[in-house]
């Protein structure tokens, strides 16, 4: 076992976390996220190929940061690609309250055909990623659609807040993963060039000399730096923005993986269903076997 491991296995590091950071005089905010243990556990509800692997961890750095910009309790951010032509088929994670779960339907042998590290657009084939903020308070919904293009999911995220959202935004993501170990890390930077956040974006452009400055400064991220177990996300925050009169750092939730497959939730699914439904799909002992994909359990529910 390596001391990262034992680091990792332990609890002893700040895996797990968000950080959210404000910089004002450059009207910018941030997220950053490091996950370990959490990510293991959902990566270890099914065997996962190394490409399906990375895929999924990406995508649940991506939920968790984006998620994060909620300002809602009880608000979710769902992020979900759907495919067909490539080795994906669906790949689904949210984010809620710090709670995270995630999972990809592919197909094994074209997964594994695609190698270790392929292009977004040749693991998926054509497609589409929807990303999708519910706001529990007001009931409202708010969902961006951008094609499956490009070499990343993250590329793809940027373009979502580029084109439906107009907020420049920087997407870093980054993925070591030693046999059945992974660790994951991202950071989100945003600008807002009108100012305070809430405002009115309507003169959002992506060469603000503002923007131009915080950019470069957030690109300059290492990949290993953003997997790197003993340097705290605080200490990355300072490397990356020293010069700067005043960085507001916010720590935000701490992330659990977060199934929501209960007997009691899936009994109120199924309460939509007519009898005759329910009749077909019970077992002989009278009990209606249901398959969560996200943690890999078959809950019995009587209904």
């Amino acid at each position: 076992m390596s001391s990262d491991d034992y680091l990792i296995q332990s609890g002893q590091t700040g895996f797990d976390r968000i950080l959210g950071f404000i910089i004002p005089d450059r009207h910018a905010r941030g997220r950053m996220v490091r996950l370990g243990p959490t990510l293991e556990t959902i990566l270890s509800a099914h065997d996962y190929p190394p490409a399906i692997k990375h895929l999924l961890a990406e995508a649940l750095v991506l939920t968790a940061m984006m998620g994060s910009l909620l300002k809602e309790d009880g608000g979710q951010l769902t992020l979900q690609a759907q495919a067909k032509g490539g080795a994906i088929d669906l790949l689904a994670c949210d984010y809620r309250g710090g709670e995270l779960r995630g999972y990809v339907s592919h197909d094994r042998e074209k997964a594994a055909a695609a190698g270790t590290s392929p292009r977004l657009e040749n693991l998926c084939g054509e497609g589409y990623l929807a990303i999708t903020f519910d706001l529990e308070g007001s009931g409202e919904r708010y969902q961006g659609i951008v094609p499956l293009e490009g070499s990343s999911l993250s590329e793809a995220c940027e373009r979502y807040f580029a084109q439906s959202e107009q907020v420049p935004t920087l997407l870093r993501v980054a993925i070591r993963s030693e046999g059945t170990h992974c660790v994951a890390g991202g950071l989100l930077v945003q600008h807002f060039p009108e100012g305070e956040e809430g405002r009115e974006r309507l003169h959002a452009k992506e060469d603000h000399p503002e923007w131009e400055h915080v950019a470069v400064m957030a690109g300059s991220t290492r990949h290993d730096e953003l997997v790197d177990p003993y340097l705290s996300l605080e200490d990355l925050l300072i490397r990356l923005f020293h010069e700067e009169r005043e960085v507001r750092v916010q720590p935000l939730a701490e992330l659990s993986r977060g199934c929501r497959c209960s007997v009691e939730h899936y009994q109120s699914v199924l309460a939509s269903f007519p009898e005759d439904q329910l009749a077909e799909m019970r077992d002989p002992d009278g009990t209606i076997p249901v398959d969560c994909a996200f943690c890999s359990k078959i809950i019995r529910v009587s209904a």
